[in-house]
């Protein structure tokens, strides 16, 4: 595995930061974080999954981070923790690098028009442009080619990867982080046919999101129609979705990669949608509701829980069969109510 990181920590030290119980040598030194099955003499692992059990007698990990009902199993030192998986969340940031590309100051060939406002210690990378009127918070970084249209605002500690593109009036959050290729604030796909040809309608919206919200790269978020399209607080958002005109999507919920959402439609909070699940337009989902991946929406979901369509894998002959009794669904059906009739009568 490829270190980039020169960071090394005492056992205690990365007990005290997870506020876990420390089982074995305090003073043990560890230099990264890695897997069970790919961890050295100097690394630190962890097992939030039992499904990998099996890998924790042989690891040759310096300590393992794990749940402290499995702390008796563990071969090596181990930092025991109620929710391993958040552990190893929480531990992955004390072995982040210091990219050179993130640290303060201003690229001579950024393109930064006379009326942006910049806040303190702010990065903008080779060959960026800020245009009118943008205003930066503190800390904020722009990567290179990354472009931050006119009227837009970014607030305190954001991170724009190379290439992100917002469109004009966008107004993002504090501690937002954008990927590569995203696009927030293009138009919305608007447009009213005559009978012979399509007539496009201006997008007057703008685009708002809110604080610890992150982008994945290639993804599109469409600028409103007329009111704004809207992204809560800690929304999680993956690579490839494509969020319409005029869709709000609510606080702490998280999309998959390949999410497509139709514009107008509503998504609550704490709501999970899963990879390539596509949302019809005009819909709303109440709060707390989970969408299993490639399933489609077609109506309101008003009641929280799990939702799933379509069918699962299976052999090719199989599915040509089941294609074509699927055909023959309402015929079947209007045979049994018939008969049921017949022996009712």
């Amino acid at each position: 595995m490829t270190r980039y990181s020169s960071h090394s920590y005492l056992l205690s030290e990365l007990a005290e930061g997870l506020n876990a119980t420390l089982y074995g040598d305090a003073e043990l030194r560890i230099e990264g974080l890695a897997t069970l099955v790919d961890a050295g003499p100097a690394d630190i692992a962890f097992l939030a999954n039992r499904a990998y059990l099996g890998d924790l007698a042989n690891t040759r990990a310096a300590a393992v981070v794990l749940h402290h009902e499995l702390v008796s199993q563990c071969p090596v030192p181990a930092l025991g923790v109620d929710n391993p998986y958040l552990g190893y969340a929480q531990l992955s940031h004390f072995f982040e690098p210091e990219l050179p590309s993130r640290r303060c100051g201003i690229h001579p060939t950024a393109v930064i028009d006379d009326s942006a406002r910049l806040g303190a210690d702010v990065t903008i990378g080779p060959h960026a442009v800020i245009g009118a009127e943008v205003v930066l918070g503190d800390r904020v970084s722009i990567g290179a080619n990354a472009v931050v249209g006119d009227y837009c605002r970014i607030g305190d500690d954001g991170l724009l990867h190379p290439g992100a593109v917002l469109y004009h009036g966008v107004v993002i959050g504090q501690r937002v982080i954008v990927h590569s290729g995203a696009v927030i604030g293009g138009d919305g796909f608007g447009f009213a046919h005559d009978g012979s040809g399509w007539h496009k309608i201006a997008q007057l919206g703008g685009v708002v999101i809110g604080d610890d919200v992150e982008i994945g790269s290639c993804t599109s978020i469409d600028r409103g129609a007329l009111d704004d399209t809207r992204i809560g607080n800690d929304v999680k958002i993956d690579s490839q979705v494509q969020i319409a005109h005029n869709v709000h999507i609510g606080d702490h919920s998280a999309l998959a990669g390949c999410v497509g959402i139709a514009g107008s439609t509503q998504v609550g909070r704490h709501c999970q949608l899963g990879g390539g699940v596509g949302l019809a337009g005009h819909l709303t989902l109440c709060d707390g509701v989970n969408v299993t991946g490639m399933s489609l929406v077609t109506n309101s979901i008003d009641a929280p829980g799990v939702y799933s369509s379509g069918t699962g894998s299976m052999p090719n002959a199989l599915w040509r069969k089941n294609a074509v009794r699927f055909k023959q669904l309402d015929e079947l059906a209007r045979r049994i109510v018939r008969l049921e009739r017949r022996d009712s009568a």
